[in-house]
């Protein structure tokens, strides 16, 4: 089966290598889940191959789903791959191959057994926790015993862990009465899309789906409910909240508002929590399977689950990593949490889309009308553990800070008119466009505060009405054809750049292979020429809101069509192309007139270009 990767991926591939050019150190990869971090460790680790054929490495994780599934993409992807799986989980212990997936509960003491291995992936690296005698550092040391110059690379959604801050910050030990730092296993994070901007990208761009959280009227009662190391103490917390008169109502509260909601993904605070919403659920005639440690039939339940026999599953700390099913479209969150790795976890299961088949995946339009065509827009989030109140939103959690440093309160705000928790970087309540002039502290109640950070992605079709080509020059950088687009008072730019390297020429050969069945020429100059026998775009699908105050072009169609919403009549004509000399001329004129006083989005030749 043959991959087109995406962008982003080849970007994160790209930088592991570029990381390692200019530094020594172990460096993070930061993907939201969904974004195919098993897509960037299979093609990281064919282009190892590639390069260095004659290299040993070990792939770490802690559940077999992940193994297993990070395993079966590379085969896919490279099927020849000298790979094998050691894992008394799937039933295999083969450490014979030169890259070998393994999990950490099956080879922490056989560190020997392996020899000389010059590279480790983990993923899930949060869960790699900074004390030494830990199996992951246990395993780390003895396999350094062997190699010192053993390099270590980390794949997480989450780059950050409980009590601990950032998986790079140093750890603080007393010793003889003293603080001493000592430095992280992980010290940089050399890629990172997990923050609000790339996040909302991903979303504009069809490859993430937007939360949808809504107000409960049943709150789980944490009081009195001790912590431990940060997270509250699990007995205590199954006790406090599994109260069948609070359960019962939460449940006929989801049935209510989930009507029309496929594949529902339920958090318990506990085994006999998930034990209890499972037998509560099947009760009230909806299908139901639970998973926990104390409970056999797992891979049976999850399978029945995928399939759709089963409409909801109940599950306590096993669903939470390595668990891939696109079609949930609700969560139902009955378990408190104060760490946000657990809840960012949680809340990832829900943003994959579950894609149509009969379209192109690899075009954004493809992708929006697979999704306009499927069974889910979204996913429905029923927090009734006032989790987002306490934690933040996926994209822009409270990040947990070092032992000693105190706290911090999550990014949200109740609208003292409509009672909705939203973000506090709002200036208006998206519900009821209330304008905050003021901060209020938060009430006790059932979560409904926004998910997602920023106002999720607004994108809307122009109509080209004629294009203008130029040349475009900056200090320190290769020369650019950029190309300007006219849709009524409001124009919109974007740089083709054959010169230059990585990621904007990559670009500059998608948008002219779009274009055109030739090789696209290697200078400027010879594609400024060449724009005027290429097909003009027609429409434009702009991201209106991307933050930073300028919209950006999604994508461009060629056919008039609107990207398929309109036919195209016989008398159509595609939109004129000015040349360079002649769009000098007429900016200078529309400059002049109303456009340049209009609202639009204008650039400038001295606006900052991203490469």
């Amino acid at each position: 089966m043959a991959f087109n990767d995406r962008d982003y991926q080849t970007e994160a591939v790209t930088s592991i290598w570029t990381y390692f050019a200019t530094r020594s150190g172990n460096p993070i990869v930061a993907m939201p889940t969904g974004t195919g971090k098993s897509i960037v460790i299979g093609r990281f680790l064919q282009s190892v191959y590639a390069r260095f054929p004659a290299q040993r490495v070990l792939m770490l994780t802690h559940v077999k789903e992940l193994i297993q599934q990070n395993f079966e993409k590379l085969k896919t992807m490279w099927p020849f791959a000298p790979a094998g799986i050691y894992s008394a989980g799937l039933n295999s212990r083969d450490a014979s191959q030169a890259i070998t997936f393994a999990g950490i509960a099956s080879v922490a003491k056989k560190w020997a057994m392996f020899g000389h291995v010059h590279l480790v992936l983990i993923d899930e690296c949060h869960l790699l926790s900074p004390d030494d005698e830990t199996m992951y550092q246990a395993f780390i040391a003895g396999l350094k015993s062997i190699n010192p110059m053993l390099k270590v690379i980390g794949f997480t959604a989450t780059p950050w862990r409980l009590g601990h801050g950032k998986l790079t910050d140093p750890k603080v030990k007393i010793v003889d009465g003293e603080e001493v730092e000592i430095p992280s296993l992980f010290t940089d994070v050399c890629f990172d899309i997990t923050g609000i901007e790339a996040f909302n990208r991903l979303i504009a761009e069809g490859y993430l789906l937007p939360l949808v959280p809504k107000r409960m009227k049943t709150v789980l009662d944490v009081d009195g409910v001790h912590m431990r190391g940060g997270e509250f103490i699990e007995k205590e917390l199954q006790t406090a909240v599994d109260k069948d008169e609070i359960t019962e109502a939460a449940l006929n509260e989801a049935i209510q508002i989930g009507e029309d909601r496929h594949k529902w993904l339920i958090f318990a605070a506990g085994t006999e929590h998930a034990d209890n919403i499972g037998e509560m659920l099947n009760m009230m005639g909806i299908p139901t399977g639970v998973v926990h440690s104390k409970r056999e039939g797992r891979d049976q339940t999850i399978a029945d689950f995928k399939a759709g026999r089963l409409r909801a599953v109940v599950n306590n700390n096993v669903l939470t990593t390595g668990f891939d099913e696109p079609g949930i479209d609700m969560i139902i969150v009955l378990r408190p949490t104060a760490s946000a790795v657990l809840w960012v976890q949680m809340l990832g299961r829900g943003t994959r889309p579950f894609w149509t088949a009969g379209y192109d995946l690899d075009t954004l339009e493809g992708r929006i009308q697979s999704i306009k065509a499927s069974t889910k827009h979204d996913c429905l989030v029923l927090d009734y553990a006032a989790n987002t109140k306490r934690l933040g939103p996926i994209n822009d959690p409270l990040v947990p800070r070092r032992k000693g440093q105190g706290g911090g309160d999550a990014p949200v705000k109740c609208c003292e008119r409509c009672d909705t928790w939203v973000h506090a970087s709002l200036r208006n309540c998206p519900i009821c466009g209330f304008e905050f002039t003021f901060e209020t502290k938060l009430k006790q109640s059932a979560s409904s505060e926004k998910l997602i950070k920023g106002d999720n992605p607004i994108v809307e079709v122009f109509k080209v009405d004629h294009v203008t080509v130029e040349k475009h020059t900056k200090v320190g950088a290769p020369p650019m054809v950029r190309i300007n687009y006219y849709c009524g008072l409001k124009r919109f730019s974007e740089f083709v750049c054959p010169e230059h390297q990585n990621w904007a020429q990559k670009k500059a050969r998608a948008w002219w292979k779009a274009r055109s069945p030739e090789p696209m020429p290697e200078s400027t100059d010879e594609v400024l020429e060449a724009t005027g026998m290429l097909p003009p775009a027609t429409h434009l699908r702009i991201w209106i809101n991307k933050p930073g105050g300028y919209p950006e072009i999604l994508a461009t169609c060629l056919d008039g069509t609107a990207f398929g919403a309109i036919e195209r009549s016989d008398s159509w004509e595609p939109p004129p192309v000015e040349t360079e000399l002649r769009s000098q001329l007429h900016r200078s004129v529309i400059l002049e007139g109303e456009l340049s006083r209009s609202n639009a989005p204008f650039y400038s030749a001295d606006d900052d270009i991203p490469f």
